[in-house]
């Protein structure tokens, strides 16, 4: 077994870095079937999932086969091969098994114990067997791996520690409220309806949201979503609408939970903020000043810009509405947060952002520009999670769960009054102060007994073909000789012929009984893949016969239900 695993994750990498590796389902393809053309490997699989993306081959050489698959990696997420190595890891062979089996159990995840990645496994085996890119190897070891990964959840409490992205995305939206009486009566949005879409949609009617609106790009899809979801018996109230009528349904939801394929953004800060605004009350109308009632006075013309200051009208309306609408200002596309926790002495607009922005001369409007900026240059400085999480007394007109990579949701709109924002980054800050559970190390025990089981059958079914060759040598020896028997004594009857051949076939099993065990139980231990090559040599075993064995057992349909048996 030469098993190579390069890779990142949420523990190597920044969330910056893994969201522009990303590999949509066509990058996944080309990369196995590159990877097979390459020299050193000769099987693959993928495995890629919202927190990281491991490349796993059987190759034949240690170091040109980690830097083909680095190259690899670095050719088809689209990151520079030199910006992606510092946060590349790689394992090889028992560490390989060892790192798989620990994801699979849910210890590497980024919640500790969660079984979404025993889907996600299963995923990655189904498509190497599709492109026929998963061998032997590949298809033991991600076979034993989901039993692992079944055996550590059915004979540990680590479901105790572990639970979906979903639900601990859902809890850090409801800060210290429990789940269940935050999301009751609410109204949901999910965007999707894939794999991770009809999670969240199915926890959301668990936990008692009133009604859950699915949008996605295939109609078809959401609709058997709303469907599902109305026939679960949770009493939800489901429907489909398509990805056009997201815009209107995020100024009547509460909550979205996004997670798409996309590879652009499905919300953007201005989306958000349209939506937040809808439905605001606009300032009291102007009164007209005493003595001036009567007179012919010239119709509003709308908002206009200060004078010295070359705004479009419609900028100008930007400005005002945004002010209005919860204190945010949005100058040519500029975004400025105006936070009531930053000090605004020497600011001309006010600390509220809803000064009327009409009449305030360029210096004064360029001057508040500046103490904007200065508010969210400290407020970055700031602990990320810090600058995304609002406190208790700030009401959250819209939570979003954002769990896709790359991204669906633009990270600015948690700068939005009102907004509550978790993405992929957000939960793998939190994650990092998570308690992990007791049962974390008995969990840990079962990946070091099943990693030892797993290298004892392959090393013990790497010796299996040559002793298959021994024993055919041997059972044509004894045809030969029974033959030259009946040339020599060709008056014997048949049961005395069929006797005379059971025994000496009696005779060769014996004597090649003990060694044939003990050569598989020195092969099954760790450096014992050397007595192959030297029974090989002791019985003149002819390769090409040696590699029949081997072609024909790793065709036997049996392999994949006893994944390194010895026969």
């Amino acid at each position: 077994m030469s098993l190579l695993v390069v890779g990142l994750s949420h523990r190597s990498a920044p969330v910056s870095v893994l969201e522009r590796a990303s590999l949509s389902t066509d990058a996944k393809v080309k990369l196995l079937h590159d990877t097979l053309a390459a020299e050193p490997a000769t099987e693959s699989a993928v495995l890629a999932t919202c927190n990281r993306i491991e490349l796993y081959a059987d190759v034949d050489k240690f170091h040109a086969g980690v830097a083909e698959l680095s190259t690899l990696l670095a050719q088809h997420s689209g990151v520079a091969l030199e910006e992606l190595t510092p946060y590349l890891y790689v394992h090889y062979e028992d560490r390989a098994v060892h790192h798989l089996f620990s994801v699979a159990c849910g210890l590497d995840s980024m919640v500790v114990g969660e079984g979404q990645i025993l889907g996600q496994i299963k995923d990655a085996l189904a498509l190497g067997q599709e492109l026929h890119t998963a061998g032997r190897l590949i298809n033991d070891l991600f076979q034993q791996a989901l039993r692992v990964g079944k055996r550590a959840h059915s004979e540990t409490g680590i479901d105790r520690a572990g639970q979906s992205l979903v639900t601990f995305g859902l809890e850090q939206l409801a800060v210290r409220t429990p789940v269940a009486e935050w999301a009751a009566g609410k109204r949901a949005l999910v965007i999707g309806a894939g794999s991770m879409s009809s999670l969240a949609a199915a926890t959301l009617a668990r936990v008692g949201v009133a009604e859950i609106v699915v949008a996605n790009r295939t109609a078809e899809r959401a609709e058997r979503l709303a469907e599902i979801l109305v026939a679960s018996g949770t009493g939800v109230a489901a429907a489909a609408i398509p990805m056009a009528g997201v815009a209107d349904e995020l100024t009547r939801v509460d909550l979205v939970v996004s997670c798409t394929g996309a590879t652009g953004l499905v919300l953007t800060a201005d989306d958000v903020l349209a939506a937040v605004s809808w439905g605001a009350a606009p300032d009291p109308a102007p009164q007209t000043p005493a003595g001036l009632e009567g007179r012919g006075s010239a119709p509003d013309p709308g908002p206009q810009a200060p004078a010295g200051l070359d705004l479009a009208p419609a900028v100008i309306a930007r400005l005002v509405a945004a002010a209005q609408g919860g204190g945010r200002l949005a100058d040519a596309g500029a975004a400025r947060t105006i936070s009531a926790a930053v000090e605004a002495d020497g600011c001309p607009v006010g600390p509220d952002g809803r000064s009327a922005l009409t009449g305030v001369d360029a210096n004064s409007l360029e001057l508040h520009g500046t103490w904007a900026d200065q508010g969210e240059a400290a407020a970055q400085r700031q602990p990320r999670r810090s600058a995304r999480t609002h406190t208790d007394a700030t009401a959250v007109r819209l939570a979003l769960l954002d769990l896709a990579m790359p991204r669906d949701i633009d990270a600015a709109v948690h700068r939005i009054p009102g907004v509550r924002l978790v993405d992929i980054e957000s939960l793998a800050e939190a994650s990092a102060d998570a308690p992990m559970a007791a049962d974390v190390d008995a969990v840990r025990g079962i990946v070091a007994e099943e990693v030892a089981a797993f290298g004892a059958a392959q090393r013990a079914a790497h010796i299996t073909p040559t002793v298959v060759a021994l024993r055919a040598m041997a059972a044509e020896v004894v045809a030969m000789e029974v033959a030259r028997l009946d040339g020599r004594v060709p008056d014997l009857d048949e049961r005395q012929r069929a006797e005379v051949t059971q025994t000496v076939r009696r005779v060769v099993d014996k004597l090649l009984h003990a060694p044939t065990v003990r050569v598989k139980q020195l092969a099954s231990e760790p450096g014992g893949a050397g007595y192959a090559e030297a029974l090989r040599e002791l019985f003149d075993l002819d390769p090409q016969t040696v590699a029949s064995v081997s072609r024909a057992d790793a065709a036997d349909p049996m392999n994949d239900d006893d994944p390194g048996r010895a026969s």
